[in-house]
């Protein structure tokens, strides 16, 4: 079909695009026409609202230049400016062409996407031990524009507080809380930095981060902020994005992978598993266990996580747009919605710096897993009288 298609004329291209765009919008409740006016819409909107810098292509090409340096300790220095960058631009992006919830999910045979986001969501949950009291305070670590704080609410029956370090997603997360009355008033997002928040000491009752303390300079530094906030015998989980043992640092296209990931993404460096293990136990945890949830069986005619990133010919999936065709319409498409101002300048070298780290996220999952998006670690903060030091003289 690929061999076929490459023969086609610009004019061939146009209508078969048109055709799809067609189908989808009339045989699938995806509705591409109606969500691509609201985004275009929102960006114009957003711009006027960027923190990082004056327009959007200014914005992305500061971003590439941090993600220049060979130097890693550049990117640590920076991380702030890195990834308020990396989400004022993605942002958009992500809400249009993934969802409100920023992040992986594997799914089992009988499960759509939306309900593998909201399972893998619940399955974090599940590891805090809440008692489903509305007064217990629960902290989202890194919320994004809070797609899994509002699920986290209506599955515990907690109060949940998210932290961003960007003022857009703070914004929208908050107009989207007050939005739905299942969550209204019980969520709410804050604007701050998770390496040094702004919570008093032993403020929540558990606390959770979905792929999102990767973007932390030090590993060590943000855990040991999250067990500060927390109370003695609180449980903190987590999904961490980490090479795998199967990173060879050697191997060139492992590290071209690695490096899509990270450019692709916002961020500084990938760690290693075991790094974030012994960063848990050196910032005063005590880990009660951790796995890699991308290796768990999820049965015959399941989902791997990085699926949605992998080629097809299928239109009516997203996974369109990462076959040749789809990636040269996509690009086509957003480079005229430019050249006639429907889109701020800037935002083509966005999607392309987004679809790189597609790229790479396809291939790090695929290729000798060397990479894994839900790295999954359970710790408590010790109990007064049950630190590491007092049970050793016990």
């Amino acid at each position: 079909m690929g061999a076929a298609m490459s023969n086609m004329t610009a004019r061939d291209v146009g209508l078969v695009a048109s055709a799809m765009l067609a189908g989808v919008q009339v045989l699938t409740p995806a509705d591409p026409i109606g969500r691509c006016s609201l985004m275009l819409k929102q960006l114009w909107g957003h711009q006027k609202r960027l923190s990082c810098n004056d327009d959007v292509n200014k914005g992305i090409d500061e971003y590439n230049e941090l993600h220049a340096a060979k130097d890693v300790e550049v990117r640590n220095s920076n991380y702030k400016k890195l990834v308020n960058s990396y989400y004022d631009l993605a942002t958009l992006f992500y809400e249009w062409g993934w969802g409100q919830s920023f992040h992986f999910a594997y799914r089992w045979y009988f499960e759509t996407f939306d309900e593998g986001i909201r399972r893998h969501e619940y399955q974090l949950a599940a590891k805090l031990a809440l008692t489903g009291s509305p007064t217990e305070k629960v902290l989202d670590v890194g919320c994004g524009i809070g797609g899994p704080m509002r699920n986290i609410c209506r599955f515990t029956g907690a109060d949940v507080t998210g932290i961003t370090l960007n003022p857009y997603q703070v914004d929208r997360g908050n107009e989207l809380c007050d939005s739905q009355d299942t969550v209204k008033g019980k969520c709410r997002s804050v604007q701050g930095d998770f390496m040094d928040m702004p919570f008093k000491e032993n403020s929540f009752d558990a606390a959770y981060a979905i792929e999102a303390t990767c973007h932390a300079p030090d590993r060590v530094g943000v855990y040991s902020e999250i067990k500060r906030v927390l109370k003695p015998g609180s449980i903190f989980a987590c999904y961490e994005w980490c090479m795998t043992d199967s990173y060879d640092k050697t191997n060139p296209e492992h590290e071209k992978i690695k490096k899509q990931i990270e450019e692709g993404d916002g961020l500084p460096d990938i760690c290693h598993t075991s790094h974030c293990v012994e960063a848990l136990q050196k910032a005063g945890f005590e880990v009660l266990y951790d796995r890699d949830m991308a290796n768990d069986f999820y049965g015959k005619g399941g989902k791997p996580w990085q699926l949605p990133l992998t080629p097809s010919w299928n239109p009516f999936t997203q996974r369109f747009q990462f076959n040749w065709l789809g990636f040269r319409l996509t690009n086509v498409m957003i480079y005229m919605l430019e050249m006639l101002w429907l889109a701020p300048k800037g935002t083509i070298k966005t999607q392309q710096m987004l679809q790189q780290g597609g790229f790479g996220l396809a291939a790090g999952g695929s290729n000798d897993k060397i990479f894994t998006p839900m790295y999954l670690m359970v710790a408590r903060v010790p109990k007064h009288g049950d630190s590491q030091e007092e049970k050793k003289e016990q």
